[in-house]
Order: structure tokens, then sequence, then C-alpha cells
């Protein structure tokens, strides 16, 4: 018997908490932690002490201070100068910067039912906050001042590139407005900022609320012993045990979807997936997209631009809507035709095994799963025993270390927000202390779905000191099951390589400022995607990719297999990738207007492409968080993947062309990643590798040329 149970789970982790729906204030005569110096190794929150309760007075308390600060610079009587204005704003605001990135970081991977309600208080305030400041007319003035007179300034190439950043921020924050466009470009902020949250919050809801429970044996078949296992555990956790459950968390639908023989069982856990906030209850979020497009339009052109995605990629590498579709429509024409090929493999394979349906988009990993054995001889549960969590995660290190000399070694002594994170020091080359690294790999109630890097403190420069970063990758990896430990498919030792990359980015920084600490959306990615190529080479491999077991290294044989089948799916993965691209620009260049029928415009903007039928957009609109979540930040820049792929395979040529290791290509690479946003990315590009970057290494990856 298959039961479908649709479930509301408690949000409720390890990270201490009060009742929960309570809102009490910290207990009398006990000092708040977050608003007392930390006085930890290195800095790091202290994270044993601070539950719920302590952040709201926190984050208030800060924002009271940080208002206080900007009014005292907006007042000056005294002439702005670079000092006193530009400087000043870096520097305000030091409790709110402490507190708030260890409060969104909780909301994303330890959050529970009251974090939530706190968010929904603090988010208004935060982004009534930045309005504040940018449509203060008075410190508008001395930027403006500033940048007028800019060419009479002596200031040092990073000061001059930050005072220009800062006065786009208030233009593009606002500031030239009128009064009437500035009461409507605050009230559009503080709508899109309450949609948002809304939205990521109906996604965590409905992915953690179904659950596939599986009562009768026979409806494992195809399922290997780990994914058995591993709903064996699951159905355990929940109070289920001699039955086996499966989740919409990736690390448990996937397996299940690529090696499960029952159809119907595919098809009602990917419909399951598919139709997140998208049923017509109160999670539902079409109507929650489509308003916040429509907002995201009226702010764009208040502000002078034609649509959303004219005002994001003026920022970015990009610079206009029609670069990105030409970048896009260059790969999805290729990608398509590869995939449709693709889907006749399959559908043949469907008709020799007695099959009469015609493929859906359940069937897709099934089937692409047994035509890759058939070519490739390659079963990839037998690279799992390979990769070890521990032993992968030891290979990024390594990587680390040849390319850059640093060391990373474990720090149990210092605080975590969760049992299962573990925390890290790592040192340059010389042995000096560069930052604290913390990783948080396993799926749990209280986390987003995905995999992601974030700090706890960025690096900049105060009282001429470095402050060093406090950085963390979060991700959803295979829990250890069965009573065997975490063992990572090769897409999840992807992943992890991937998200130390842009821990490396965080940790290498060398900006003396915060405003210049990051690099533009459609940059943003090189760092990360760089080091997936060193995951799979025969000298990597070697020093972390060994029998869980046996530590017998890797055969040469099943590398090389691996390494035959990189194409392999490629016209699935592009398209569906290059779908959700396409989704979310086309969301993005709508004109001014009521809110769009969600359903009617995605089929619409799908069909324009003719988009195969088995083949669903890696995200539709009802779960794309990376554009309608809190904050949005990809909103008309989820192209940036594959546009920084171009770079970032572009740039691993130079390290092909001159060796893996070579020193001298790692200097030029880091250069990169220590400037950030201190400098213009291509001009930091160029100056690695001596001209622009060319699209063919990306196109040969992917077998599209």
């Amino acid at each position: 018997m298959i039961v479908r149970a649709r479930v509301l789970i408690l949000l409720l982790a390890a990270f201490p908490i009060v009742v929960a729906g309570q809102q009490p204030a910290a207990p009398a005569g006990q000092t708040n932690p977050l608003l007392k110096a930390w006085t930890t190794p290195f800095g790091v929150p202290p994270f044993g002490e601070i539950t719920p309760a302590h952040f709201l007075p926190a984050i208030k308390a800060g924002v009271d201070q940080q208002r206080k600060e900007i009014e005292a610079i907006a007042t000056n009587p005294q002439p702005p100068t670079f000092a006193n204005t530009i400087e000043a704003m870096e520097h305000a605001g030091e409790l709110l910067s402490r507190v708030s990135p260890v409060f969104s970081n909780m909301q994303s991977s330890n959050t529970n039912e009251q974090l939530q309600a706190i968010n929904r208080e603090v988010a208004p305030l935060l982004t009534a906050l930045r309005d504040d400041i940018r449509l203060n007319p008075a410190l508008f003035a001395r930027v403006k001042t500033l940048w007028d007179g800019r060419a009479a300034l002596t200031l040092t190439p990073v000061q001059a590139r930050l005072l220009e950043e800062q006065y786009k921020a208030f233009v593009r924050g606002g500031a030239n407005l009128s009064p009437g466009q500035k009461d409507r470009f605050r009230a559009i902020n503080a709508e899109l900022s309450a949609l948002g949250i809304r939205f990521g919050d109906n996604l965590l809801r409905e992915t953690n609320s179904y659950r596939l429970v599986i009562e009768k044996e026979a409806d494992l078949k195809g399922l290997p012993p780990s994914v058995v296992a591993a709903g064996a555990d699951a159905a355990k956790a929940a109070g289920l045990a001699g039955t086996w459950v499966y989740t919409l968390q990736a690390p448990s639908i996937w397996p299940f979807l690529q090696y499960a023989d029952t159809r119907g069982l595919r098809q009602q856990m990917l419909e399951a997936y598919t139709t997140r906030n998208d049923r017509g209850d109160q999670f539902d979020n079409k109507a929650n997209a489509a308003q916040q497009a429509a907002l995201r339009a009226e702010r764009a052109q208040l502000l002078g631009y034609t649509t959303h995605a004219d005002f994001v990629l003026e920022e970015n590498m990009a610079k206009t809507p029609d670069k990105v579709y030409a970048l896009l429509n260059q790969l999805w024409t290729p990608a398509r035709a590869m995939a449709l090929r693709e889907a006749a493999d399959q559908q043949a394979l469907v008709k020799a095994s007695g099959g009469t349906f015609t493929l859906e988009a359940a069937d897709w990993r099934y089937y692409q799963e047994k035509i890759k054995r058939q070519r490739f001889a390659l079963d990839e549960q037998a690279l799992r025993p390979y990769f070890k969590l521990d032993h992968v995660r030891q290979g990024a290190f390594y990587v680390a270390n040849r390319l850059y000399g640093l060391t990373i070694a474990p720090r149990p002594d210092l605080p975590t927000y969760h049992p299962e994170v573990q925390a890290f020091e790592v040192k340059d080359a010389d042995g000096s202390h560069l930052g604290i690294f913390y990783t948080d790999y396993h799926p749990r109630p209280g986390k987003r779905v995905g995999a992601w890097s974030s700090t706890f403190r960025s690096t900049r420069m105060k009282d001429g000191q470095r402050v060093t970063p406090i950085v963390v990758n979060v991700c959803n990896f295979s829990r250890p099951a069965g009573g065997e430990p975490a063992l990572l498919t090769l897409d999840e030792v992807g992943t992890l390589f991937h998200e130390f990359g842009h821990a490396l980015n965080s940790l290498l920084s060398k900006s003396p400022y915060r405003g210049l600490g990051g690099f533009p959306r459609d940059f943003v990615e090189v760092p990360s995607q760089i080091m997936e190529n060193w995951a799979l080479d025969p000298e990597v491999l070697s020093v972390y990719a060994k029998h869980y077991r046996t530590g017998e290294v890797i055969p040469v044989a099943l590398v090389e297999k691996i390494k035959k089948a990189e194409q392999f799916d490629q016209g699935f993965v592009t398209v569906e990738y290059l779908a959700a691209c396409l989704l979310d620009m086309d969301w993005h260049t709508l004109p001014v207007g009521p809110a769009t029928d969600t359903t009617s415009f995605e089929r619409a903007s799908m069909e324009k492409r003719q988009l195969p039928p088995d083949i669903v957009p890696r995200y539709r609109s009802t779960y794309f968080n990376h554009i309608f979540g809190p904050g949005g930040g990809y909103s008309s820049g989820y192209y940036a993947y594959i546009w920084s792929e171009v770079l970032d395979q572009d740039a691993f040529e130079a390290f092909r062309e001159k060796g893996l290791f070579d020193q001298a290509t790692a200097r030029g690479f880091r250069t990169i990643l220590e400037k950030g946003g201190t400098d213009d990315p291509m001009t930091l590009y160029k100056a690695f590798r001596g001209r622009e970057p060319s699209v063919e290494p990306l196109l040969k990856k992917r077998g599209l040329k």
C-alpha cells in the first residue's frame, strides 16, 4: 500500500529556542549576547548563548544606532569630504552589520516558526532603514557634491570606485525622485520585501510537508541498497519504523526518480515536486510571483528604466537584456536539438523494454540512467563508496593548498549553531590567519533547499587592520544511512567544490571596504564554477577518492568511464536550466501593467521556445526562490551561471595550458579573488587572461559544438 501523506512539520532545530509562538524578552538581568562584545576565538558568534528572543531587540538597537550615525553624517556642518561622508557611511552601523548576518543565516539554514515570525517583523524595519538612507536629501547632497567635484579630489583608484558605487547606489535607490515618487518607491520596496518573505516561507512549508510513505517492500524495486536504507532511516526519524519515507529534499527525490521501477510512484513524486505552491490553497505562490514582477516593473519605470531587467543588468557584465537573450538563444538551439535526440533514445528503450507509453518528465532520469549504464558501463552508485563526505572536503582543501598555499584545520573548540556544523581555521601560506570556515552539509526541516555560501562576517579594513571573514557553506547532501558514513553522488561532489570556491572568494578577499566586497551577479559564479574542474582531476582524485572501507583509490578505469560520460545528458541538463533562465528574463522584461496570470504566462514562455514536453524547467515560477524568494537576488540574473561558465571555462583553459597547479597562473587568478569589487571584473579578467573570454571552451565542455 502506498500512503501519500501531506503533513505540516514544526520547524524545530537544535538552535536554542523558546516555546514556538511566544516572543519573550530576554530574562531579567540577562545580558543580550548579541549586544555585548563577543569574546569567542576570532570573534565568531557565540551561538550557544543566543536564543531567538535576543534577535529582535538587538536588530532594533542596531537600526536605531545606524539611524543616529547616518543622521550625524548628513547634518555634519563641515563640508563633505571622502573621509567624513563616504568612509563614515562605510563604518556606520557596526552593531547591525554584526547581528544581521547571524539572523539572516539562521533564517536560511536553521529556522523555525519563531524566527520566521521575527523575520516578518524585522524585514520592514531593514527595508525602511535602507530607504531612509538612500532617500535622505541632505545625505545625498553631500555624496553628490563629492561626485560632481570628483576631478578635484585626491583619491586612490579604490576610493574613486567606492565613491562611484555609493553615488550610483543613491541614484538607483531613488534619491533623484520627486517627493510623491519617493513615497511610491518606499511602498513598493516594503511590499516586495513582505512578498518575498511570504514566498520563501510558503516554499519551505510545501517542501517539508510532503512525504511518500512506502509500506510494501515490492514497491522499492529498482532502488539501490543505499537509497532503500536512506528511506528506512527517514521513516524511523518520522516515527514510521517498518516503512520507507521519501521526501522532496534533493538527496531523496532525485535518486528515487533515477532508480525506482514503479512508474506511478515516480510520477507521484515529480508531480508533488513540480506543483509546489501551485495548488490554489493558502500557500499558493502564483499571485505572489506575478505581483512581484509587476511591482518590480513599476519601480524600474519610476527610476527611468524600461524594465526591471534593464535596471538590474546595468550593473552586471551583460549590461542589457538583449545581450542575455543573445547568449541564451545561442545555447538553446543546439541544446534543445541534443535533448530531442536524448528523448528519442529513451523512447526507443521504452519500446524495446515492452513499454507502450510516451516518455514523460518522470521517466527521464530513470531511462537516462539505464542508457548511461549501457553505453558507458557506468553505475553512479558504484562511485559513492569512493566519495565519503569528509574525504571529498579534504580533496577541496588539498586544491586550495596546492593553488594558494592555504592550510585548513578543524577547530572543534569554536561554537556552532547546530551539532552537524563543523568549524575550521584557514591560514595563508605564511601561516597568518585568513578566516574561519563553517560547513553545514545535511538537510533538515529548518533549512531551505539548495546549496549556498554565505558570511557571518565579511572582510574589510578597520583602524588599519584587516577584519578577517567568517564564512559558511550550507548544502543539502545525502545523510549517512544504513550505518554507513555520508557517501556523496557525483553531482554532490561537484556542488561541494562549487560552494567551496565561493568560500575561497570570501576568504581571500582584500577589499578594504564592505561596499566593494563583491562581484556583479554574472561574475560571482566564476570563482565557484572554476573549482569544479579540479574535482575529477586524477591527481586530486588520488588524494580524496578512496573507498571508505578499503582505502583503495578509485580505479583508473572507473575515472575513465566518468570522463567518457561527461557530455552525456547535457541536452537535458542545459535545456532545463536555460528554460528557467528564459522564464526569469521573460518575467522581468514585462512592461508596467497589472499582474499577469502566472499559469498562462509561464505556459506561453515555454511554448514560445518549444520546450520539449518531457522536460520541466529547473524551477517553475511558484518555487523559483532564486528570483521570488526573500531579496530576489537572482531576479533578471539566473542566467549568471551560464554567463559565468563562459568565463570559468575560458579561465580554466589557462590552467590546462600551463599546468593545473601552475603557481604563476594561480597567483593571477588569486588576484581576481582578492580584488573583488574594487575594479571592473572584465578589466580584472583581461589582466589575468590577456584577452576577453571565448565561448568555445563552454560549447566544447557541454558537447554543443
